[in-house]
C-alpha cells in the first residue's frame, strides 16, 4: 500500500514509504528504477516528508536469491590473470555496489531528524550507485556472466545494522571507513585491469572510484556537522568508535590525496596511519 498525504491541496506520495519499497525491493534493477526514481521525485519536490510511518529495522534488504552469501575467508580467489578471475572480481565490485544502493537510501530512511539536505545527500549516493551496479551488471552481461553467479558475503550490512540507533555512528563508520577503504584499493585495482588490457573494467572503475570520493565526503561532511552539535572532537571520537565497533584496526595503506579531497584531515591521516594494520 502507498500511502498518500495532502499536501498544498496535492496528494504527495510518503517519501519515506518509497524509500521502504526500493529497500525491500528484491529485484535488482527493479530496485536500480525504484531508487533513480525517488532521487529525481525528491529533487522535483514531488514526495512528502511528513508522514508519520514506522521505521523498520530491516535486518535484511531485499536482494536476489544469488548471490550465496558464504564467510569472506570462503570466498574463491580472484586474480586478473585469467578471465573468469576478472569476472569475479566485477562480480564482487557488483555486490559492493548492490548493498551500496540499500546502505545509502537506508541512511535517508532511518535518520529522520535530519535536516532535507541529508535525505537529498543521500537519495543522491542512492542514485548513483544504481548507475555502478547497471555498469557492472552490463559488462558482467558481456561477458557472459550476471550477478549472482558468483558467491558473496554480508559484511557491509552488518555495519548498517550495528549503527542504526545512531546517526553518527552511522556517518563514521560507513563512508569515512567502509566507502573511504574503496578509495584506497581502487586505484591498484585499475592498475591490475590496466597491466591486462582490459579497458572495459578500467573505465567502469574510473566512474566508481570519482564518484566514490563524493560519497566519502559526503559522510566527512555530515560526521563533522555532527560532532560540532554534540560537542565532540571529531579525531578523537572517531578513534574511539574504531576502537568499539572494530577493536581499534584499520587496514591500510592510505590513500591520501583521495582521502584529502573527500574531507579527510591530514592531521587525522597521520593519527589513523600509526595504527594501521
Amino acid at each position: 500500500m502507498i500511502l498518500l498525504t495532502i499536501y498544498s491541496g496535492v496528494w504527495m506520495p510518503d517519501l519515506y514509504q518509497q524509500i521502504e519499497a526500493a529497500i525491500l525491493t528484491s529485484d535488482a534493477r527493479h530496485k536500480c528504477a525504484l531508487t533513480v526514481q525517488l532521487d529525481d521525485q525528491w529533487k522535483q519536490g514531488l514526495l512528502n516528508r511528513s508522514a508519520g510511518s514506522a521505521i523498520l529495522p530491516i535486518d535484511d534488504p531485499g536482494r536476489p536469491q544469488q548471490p550465496e552469501l558464504v564467510d569472506p575467508r570462503k570466498l574463491e580467489r580472484r586474480s586478473v590473470a585469467t578471465e573468469h578471475g576478472r569476472v569475479c572480481l566485477l562480480h564482487a565490485f557488483a555486490h559492493i555496489e548492490f548493498n551500496a544502493i540499500n546502505i545509502a537510501l537506508d541512511a535517508a530512511y532511518r535518520f529522520r531528524e535530519m535536516p532535507p539536505r541529508f535525505v537529498s545527500d543521500w537519495l543522491l549516493v542512492a542514485s548513483e550507485e544504481a548507475r555502478h551496479f547497471q555498469l557492472l551488471e552490463d559488462e558482467l552481461r558481456r561477458r557472459e556472466s550476471f550477478y549472482g553467479a558468483h558467491q558473496a558475503h554480508r559484511g557491509l550490512w552488518d555495519m548498517v545494522c550495528q549503527t542504526r540507533d545512531d546517526v553518527l555512528h552511522r556517518m563514521a563508520l560507513v563512508p569515512r571507513v567502509m566507502e573511504a577503504r574503496g578509495l584506497d584499493v581502487t586505484p591498484g585495482m585499475m592498475a591490475k585491469f590496466t597491466q591486462v588490457e582490459d579497458q572495459a573494467a578500467v573505465e567502469i572503475l574510473q566512474v566508481i572510484y570519482r564518484d566514490e570520493v563524493g560519497h566519502v565526503r559526503i559522510g566527512n561532511y555530515w560526521y563533522q556537522q555532527l560532532c560540532e552539535q554534540q560537542g565532540l572532537d571529531a579525531s578523537k571520537t572517531f578513534r574511539e568508535l574504531i576502537e568499539l565497533y572494530m577493536g581499534g584496526k584499520l587496514r591500510g595503506p592510505l590513500n591520501r590525496s583521495a582521502r584529502l579531497e573527500a574531507g579527510f584531515k591530514a592531521a587525522e591521516l597521520n593519527a589513523l596511519e600509526q595504527g594501521l594494520l
